[in-house]
């Protein structure tokens, strides 16, 4: 956390691993006053974060290296490092790795907050076997929903994938 130092060292930061998913937490919302939230999320290959929207949060992601594929509501783009993509709240998105390579993304999430979700997250998923309940409680308190309708199309398209 960058409390009331403004400087964060390359690979400075806790870190969880949702199993393709990394998240390492760069600025968090009590540096900011909860205005925004900083991440890095290292995506390995052939991994696809489930769609989903979010009730509070926007998102905007900037792929600092490789190529990941987005949709947002009916868009779809490749991303590659360079790429800025807005995710609104409240608008169906997901993101993968088709690979072969590992990708990286920086996102910025504003208001603060939902970065605190992962981390929860990743508690839960140390349970063996992680409770589907337990998770399901998590997502509604952080305003989280799921789509699964495009995950057919985009596997059929790029081929099986682990969802994170």
């Amino acid at each position: 956390m960058l409390g009331t130092n403004p400087f964060v060292e390359p690979g400075a930061g806790a870190s969880v691993d949702l199993g393709g998913l990394g998240v390492q937490f760069k600025v968090r919302g009590e540096a900011t006053g909860g205005l925004f939230a900083l991440v890095e999320h290292p995506v390995e290959p052939r991994v696809i974060v489930e769609p989903h929207s979010h009730q509070h949060e926007d998102e905007l992601s900037y792929v600092l290296e490789g190529t990941v594929w987005v949709r947002v509501g009916d868009e779809e783009f490749e991303a590659k490092a360079g790429a800025y993509v807005w995710k609104p709240r409240q608008v169906v998105h997901t993101f993968w790795n088709a690979g072969p390579e590992p990708a990286r993304i920086l996102e910025i999430i504003t208001p603060a907050g939902f970065e605190n979700f992962f981390e929860e997250l990743a508690a839960l998923l140390q349970a063996e076997p992680p409770q589907d309940e337990d998770i399901a409680s998590l997502c509604d308190r952080y305003g989280l929903t799921f789509d699964h309708s495009w995950l057919p199309d985009i596997q059929s398209r790029f081929g099986p994938m682990r969802m994170v």
